[in-house]
């Protein structure tokens, strides 16, 4: 199989595949470091910050490896005024440099309270909406976002994975009842050696018996992360926030703003 578009994937899950355009590494990338972070989180303030309006949140979970400075390379990326920004540095230090986020009932458990106390530190911080607080990450990054999500619906609004797998064991899917409207985002990279195309149709499968609805995006590319995904991120996650497709507004921002 060498297209993830096909028409046998599961009509539950909404497939979207973004228009051709010139792909950048995001590490590469010259972007603005975020205000001022604490030991293990980063803050990513909006340009034109307005204390008087309530900003959606995105929380930002970096890959095996990173931690979480890797918010300033992201954020400014998906857009410099829309949201406020928090990055969150895994629970557990790897060999050389850099923390991760093991897929084990402790490592999950600490990941949870971790960002439960990064979350409420932001909001002291921030005017942030309660309602609108996303979690997202890359690589093993997003499949701990879409875990905790999954775990914690009443908390966010929303949960983005580009590159990294649905998470498996545990009971992820132990409060279904609460989940079957709750939005998902999952960005696929076409030439993913870590998560191959046979495992992203297992998952619509489940996504499918689940009646849950999933919009999943594939991209052209291996294993990295690239300006079209946080791009094609800010327009979903402005859909979220205003409820209005991107293309039905001329101009998403501003309708959020009024709605607020």
């Amino acid at each position: 199989m060498n297209r993830l578009f096909a028409p046998a994937v599961p009509p539950a899950a909404t497939t979207t595949k973004p228009p051709p355009t010139q792909h950048r590494r995001v590490d590469a990338a010259r972007v603005r470091k975020p205000a001022a972070a604490g030991d293990t989180v980063s803050y990513f303030a909006p340009e034109g910050y307005e204390a008087n309006y309530s900003y959606p949140l995105i929380v930002w979970l970096h890959h095996a490896g990173g931690n979480e400075r890797q918010l300033a390379r992201v954020i400014p990326l998906v857009s410099t005024r829309n949201y406020v920004g928090l990055g969150v540095r895994g629970p557990v230090a790897v060999e050389g440099s850099g923390y991760a986020w093991p897929q084990t009932a402790q490592s999950i458990a600490a990941a949870e309270e971790r960002v439960a106390q990064a979350v409420a530190n932001a909001r002291q911080r921030f005017n942030i909406h309660g309602s609108r607080i996303f979690l997202a990450g890359f690589q093993s990054g997003g499949t701990m976002a879409l875990r905790i999500a999954l775990r914690n619906p009443e908390r966010f609004a929303g949960a983005v994975s580009i590159g990294g797998a649905f998470p498996e064991g545990q009971m992820p899917l132990a409060r279904l009842a609460q989940l079957r409207k709750f939005p998902l985002l999952l960005a696929h990279c076409r030439d993913s050696q870590t998560y191959p195309i046979d495992r992203v149709c297992q998952e619509l499968k489940l996504f499918h018996a689940a009646a849950m609805c999933v919009t999943l995006r594939q991209y052209p590319c291996e294993d990295e992360l690239t300006t079209q995904m946080l791009s094609d991120l800010d327009r979903w996650l402005m859909e979220q926030v205003t409820g209005v497709a991107a293309s039905e507004a001329a101009d998403a921002t501003q309708i959020e703003r009024d709605w607020n």
